[in-house]
């Protein structure tokens, strides 16, 4: 097998041939084609952590994270169906028994596609509202409920749904064809990732047989949900970084060529000054993404609330990011569709997801109330 280094780069540029610069035209019709999802994810791109023996990439974090960033500078709704079906494969992975593994890990690494379903009508980040049931019955397992909002449930074959199993929790995997699932898209186009295929599902009595629900179920809901989360988080914060990339390169090149008053603008203090913030915007994104894949790695007690920061801090740098390089592009960044109009539309969207600016707060400041002396 070819160093991880090696791969990475072979990886990023099957990423950039098959994206292209084709983004702006997904962007506008609200769809990416389904033949390459299946092909990022029979190369193992969209859970590049899972190991080689299950048909993954057996990335690290840091270079799993990288991957992202690349592929989030290009697409991010692309990035986002990434995101999505990595935290299915991490949850099969870690909340999975052997046999669980061996079966749906080899799934999610051939080119079927999975979709995570937290929110609820009434439960996002309240827990204690979440109302989806999964009940055993004999040898299956019965779920009922309703999510919304459901990243790349529009091309999904799996729905990895999170549920009450009695007073606990439990994470079912649900053919998306199952009788009793009802997939709902959403009405209108959505702000940001508009090609990411959230669509709403509505689960109706959903008999499965009970090797369907990850590890026998029974797991403490709070803990269950934040494992999930920690890894959407930081895989939305390297996307967060690979939108700043973007940014930062639309907005240099445009500085460049773009000539006002005799001289290219980027030679203008106050562009220069927008260039700069961007260089430091990228910096600030990949150190602290940087930061959490290392805790991730290590399994430091630090981890969960070194993904939060990387989340908050990276999805913040890209929203300024964003609507700094409109305001060096002015007029030739406000088509639809462009790139760094895209970047705006997505960045605003990373702010809410995932925990909203507001939750990533008070998850920090509640830790700095419990361990800073």
């Amino acid at each position: 097998m070819p160093e991880p280094s090696a791969l990475l780069d072979d990886e990023r540029a099957l990423v950039t041939e098959l994206i292209g610069d084709q983004a702006e035209q997904w962007d506008l019709a609200g769809e990416l084609p389904i033949d390459l999802l299946r092909k990022l994810g029979a190369r193992g791109l969209l859970c590049a952590e899972v190991p080689s023996t299950f048909g993954g990439l057996g990335l690290d974090s840091g270079r799993s994270g990288e991957l992202t960033a690349h592929v989030g500078s290009l697409c991010s709704s692309t990035r986002s169906i990434m995101t999505s079906h990595g935290m299915a494969a991490w949850m099969v992975s870690r909340f999975g028994d052997k046999a669980q593994r061996r079966e749906f890990l080899a799934e999610l690494t051939s080119g079927r596609l999975a979709a995570v379903g937290f929110s609820e009508p009434d439960a996002g980040s309240d827990l204690a509202a979440m109302r989806t049931s999964i009940r055993r019955d004999g040898d299956s397992v019965v779920v009922s409920g309703e999510k919304k909002w459901v990243t790349g449930t529009r091309y999904a074959d799996y729905l990895l749904i999170l549920g009450r199993d009695g007073d606990e929790a439990g994470v079912v995997v649900v053919p998306a064809t199952a009788p009793g699932v009802e997939l709902v898209p959403i009405a209108t186009p959505v702000l940001g990732c508009r090609a990411a295929g959230h669509w709403n599902i509505r689960l109706n009595d959903v008999r499965l047989p009970v090797g369907h629900l990850l590890g026998g179920g029974g797991q403490d809901l709070s803990m269950l949900f934040t494992t999930a989360l920690s890894y959407g988080r930081i895989s939305v914060a390297w996307g967060c970084t690979g939108i700043v990339r973007a940014c930062l390169s639309a907005a240099t090149r445009h500085a460049r060529q773009r000539e006002q008053f005799g001289k290219p603008i980027g030679e203008h203090q106050l562009v220069a000054r927008h260039l700069a913030e961007l260089v430091v915007a990228e910096q600030v994104a990949t150190r602290v993404c940087e930061h959490a894949s290392a805790a991730w790695q290590s399994l430091s007690p630090e981890m969960v609330i070194a993904t939060v920061l990387a989340k908050h801090v990276s999805a913040g740098e890209a929203a300024r990011s964003a609507a700094t390089a409109v305001q060096v592009l002015g007029s030739a960044g406000a088509t639809d569709g462009h790139v760094v109009a895209r970047a705006y539309r997505d960045a605003k969207l990373m702010e809410i997801i995932e925990g909203s600016n507001e939750i990533c707060q008070l998850i920090l400041a509640e830790h700095a109330l419990k361990t800073t002396p």
